[in-house]
């Protein structure tokens, strides 16, 4: 006689919240399951910071500068057509941030994502986690940066249900981030990155 398998606790939305704002540490909610976070690497922080740098040095020079926050790793999103919680790591949004309806800490409308990838999350930030952030009717444009070499995807958005997709490869290339008007260089955003 074989036992079947113990199925994963589910939790609701509102014990998730609960449960993270007392956490040492962060999680993702999935339709239920409570996901632990892991850390990054040094090249990822690295990379996240330059991206953050970019983007904020770019939109204050800029006259939509005043129009959008920008966010790290640490800000939750809600996904409310995929019962989703989740730690992008870089989001902006525009202003005024919408927050969803009873949090001061959880915001709800962004425009662009993006995450840098890693071994263990890279198949989850092109497939699942692309497919709930596309329910979000503000989010437009989506990067995933590879750390092992200078390669970013592109993702915008053309209309319902239509995403165009670009690849840069190597220092040389250039992305233009049409939701914000930024011009990115992989040269910038890679820079003190070395790669193994």
């Amino acid at each position: 006689m074989s036992i079947a398998p113990t199925p994963p606790k589910t939790y609701t939305p509102a014990e998730y919240l609960a449960r993270e704002v007392e956490a040492e540490t962060r999680h993702e909610y999935r339709n239920g399951e409570i996901i632990p976070m892991s850390g990054g690497t040094p090249a990822h922080n690295e990379i996240v910071s330059n991206l953050i740098f970019i983007l904020k040095s770019a939109l204050k020079s800029g006259l939509q500068g005043q129009n959008y926050s920008i966010f790290a790793a640490d800000q939750r999103l809600w996904i409310p057509e995929s019962n989703t919680y989740t730690y992008p790591d870089v989001v902006v949004v525009p202003k005024p941030i919408e927050l969803q309806p009873g949090r001061k800490d959880t915001i709800a409308n962004p425009v662009l994502i993006a995450e840098v990838l890693s071994n263990s999350t890279k198949a989850y930030d092109r497939d699942e986690k692309f497919a709930a952030y596309r329910t979000v009717s503000t989010f437009q444009e989506y990067l995933l940066i590879d750390q092992t070499q200078p390669h970013v995807e592109q993702y915008r958005k053309q209309g319902i249900n239509q995403w165009l997709f670009q690849e840069y490869k190597g220092r040389g290339a250039t992305i233009m981030i049409e939701s914000l008007s930024v011009e990115l260089k992989l040269v910038d955003l890679y820079e003190n990155i070395e790669f193994v």
